[in-house]
């Protein structure tokens, strides 16, 4: 037999040949079918899991960070001067914006049906430019709302207190607890304000709690004065907020508080990060366990053709292309679960708001509750990098299995093998 390259066509021919056995070497065969389906699960379940991860932090992040801030700057007692501030503030690169705002925690009342709610008092103008908000508005929401008797409800609470949309002369009663101070004690704030609007942001913790009303009317339903109750600074890149801390800290003055969004949701997006980084760990164990059926099948295909290796020795094959042959036996099961894996990954990513609705319809049960998981819809984001580590992982697993199988094949006697055939 005439001396071949390595990676000829003659191995790729009998790699096929062994991975099509025939009826006798039927469990083989069923080890390897196996083996690829385990390692396409484990690489579609990585990636579908990563990208949840990323889409769920990438959407809590967004909304979290597109209503409260990246940062707040808050003073003892209140900013007085707070305009002055808010525009030195807005005077530092990088700064996008610096919004005054005054919040309070009240008592919401219909008549039938109470809820607490936090509301926040803007200026309209920093209002329009609250983007993750006022793009959520309902028709004519902003209609009379700088004359200081209308209110914005965020639209679950609106639905929680039985109210429709389009339906007419809406009002809510709010009762703050601090109120005037009296010679009977403390009396609390109550007043009636129309229901201009809704908004809904697609987060049902801000949805069923917020309230907005005009900065000026916040300042004298909770009795604050002329001050605000903080400034909430956005920056370029969130990421990278403690860029500004020094700079903002500088500008707002002596005696302020800077406080950032990591410090404020750490305990949120760690509990992420842990849970992000435990799930590739369990899940990379799938492949893990694939890649070792792969070492047990190709273990038993070296047995089962023990005569053949022997033959292809005698007819002048070498030990290399013995080891290249189960080689490409063993990486081609991975290769191929590998690719299978990363298109079910994919396109399970790009529908998968279709396939819960899909699945929440034939079971009849709700399986991505938006009063749990904070957000609407499911969400995904496919981080390119993250795909490409998932793959390259998996293909490493399934060379480095195919080794030891390979190198046993190689270090077969011919002579010892034929014996007993």
């Amino acid at each position: 037999m005439a001396k071949t390259r390595p990676f000829s066509g003659f191995e790729w021919m009998v790699a096929a040949r062994y991975l099509r056995p025939k009826r006798a070497q039927g469990f083989v065969s069923i080890i390897s079918i196996l083996s690829l389906i385990g390692i396409a699960l484990g690489v579609a379940a990585l990636i579908i899991v990563m990208s949840v991860m990323n889409g769920f932090r990438s959407e809590l992040l967004g909304r979290i960070l597109g209503l409260n801030g990246h940062m707040i700057v808050q003073q003892a007692g209140g900013v007085a001067d707070y305009d002055a501030v808010a525009g030195r503030i807005r005077a530092i690169p990088g700064v996008l914006d610096a919004t005054p705002i005054v919040e309070g925690q009240v008592l919401v009342n219909t008549g039938d049906t109470s809820f607490g709610a936090l509301v926040r008092g803007v200026e309209s103008t920093d209002f329009m430019r609250l983007t993750a908000v006022y793009s959520t508005l309902s028709p004519g929401a902003m209609d009379g709302f700088d004359d200081g008797q209308s209110v914005i409800l965020g639209a679950r609470l609106a639905e929680r207190l039985g109210f429709f949309p389009g339906q007419k002369d809406q009002t809510v009663t709010l009762v703050a607890p601090k109120g005037a101070v009296t010679p009977f004690g403390t009396t609390p704030r109550v007043k009636t304000y129309r229901v201009a609007g809704t908004f809904r942001i697609g987060m049902s913790e801000y949805d069923q709690t917020f309230i907005f009303m005009p900065l000026k009317e916040a300042q004298l339903f909770f009795g604050v004065g002329d001050k605000a109750g903080g400034i909430i600074v956005m920056v370029a890149n969130p990421d990278r907020v403690v860029d500004w801390r020094q700079q903002v800290a500088v500008a707002a003055g002596q005696g302020s508080i800077i406080t950032d969004w990591q410090d404020m949701n750490s305990s949120l997006f760690g509990a992420l990060t842990v849970e992000r980084n435990v799930m590739f760990l369990i899940l990379t164990l799938i492949i893990l366990v694939a890649a070792l059926n792969i070492i047990s099948g190709l273990i038993m295909l070296v047995k089962d053709k023990g005569g053949d290796i022997a033959i292809l020795r005698t007819m002048g094959a070498t030990k290399g292309a013995v080891m290249r042959v189960f080689f490409i036996a063993g990486a081609s099961i991975g290769v191929v679960g590998t690719v299978v894996g990363f298109l079910i990954g994919v396109l399970f990513c790009a529908n998968i708001e279709n396939i819960r609705q899909f699945l929440s319809r034939i079971t009849g049960t709700t399986l991505f509750d938006p009063t749990i998981y904070f957000l609407s819809q499911m969400p995904a984001e496919v981080d390119p990098n993250e795909v490409v580590a998932v793959v390259l992982m998996s293909l490493t697993l399934s060379f480095l299995a195919t080794l030891y199988p390979s190198w046993r094949a190689a270090r077969l006697d011919p002579v010892e093998a034929l014996r007993y055939e």
